[in-house]
C-alpha cells in the first residue's frame, strides 16, 4: 500500500528559560519608568504642521520656552474639554489653530491678522 503521510521526527519539549530572577524585577521596573516618562513627554509637546511652520517664518513669530508652554498647556486643556479643533488665543498677539487630537498646530496668525481674520472649523477657543 502506498502510503502518503509525512512523520516528522519529534522534537523534544525545553524548559523556559528564565532570566537572572535578581536583576529582573528592578530592570522591568526600570524600563517601564522610563517608557512612561518617555511617553509623557512625547504626548506633552505640540507638534507643526508643514503649513503652520511657512506661516510662522512668513509672518516672522518666534515662540519663547514660556509660550511654547503656554500652547501646550491650552491643548491640554482643550483636550480635557474633548475638543477636536480650537483656536489659541496668545498674549493678543498671535493665534494658533490646533488639531487637538494629534496635539498639531494647523496654522499661526500674527497680532496683526488676528484682528482681520474670520476663524472657522473650530468647536472651541482658548486665550491664554
Amino acid at each position: 500500500m502506498d502510503d502518503k503521510r509525512i512523520l516528522y521526527p519529534q522534537q523534544p519539549i525545553l524548559p523556559i528559560q528564565r532570566p537572572y530572577a535578581g536583576s529582573t524585577a528592578k530592570a522591568t521596573r526600570n524600563a517601564q519608568a522610563s517608557f512612561g516618562q518617555v511617553l509623557d513627554g512625547k504626548l506633552a509637546k505640540v507638534e507643526f504642521s508643514q503649513h503652520a511652520q511657512q506661516r510662522l517664518q512668513s509672518r516672522n513669530i518666534q515662540l519663547s520656552q514660556e509660550q511654547m508652554r503656554k500652547l501646550e498647556g491650552a491643548v491640554d486643556k482643550a483636550a480635557a474639554k474633548g475638543s477636536r479643533e480650537t483656536l489659541v488665543l496668545m498674549d493678543n498677539q498671535m493665534a494658533f489653530l490646533v488639531g487637538v487630537k494629534n496635539r498639531t498646530v494647523i496654522t499661526a496668525v500674527d497680532g496683526d491678522s488676528v484682528k482681520e481674520n474670520v476663524f472657522t472649523n473650530i468647536d472651541s477657543a482658548v486665550i491664554v
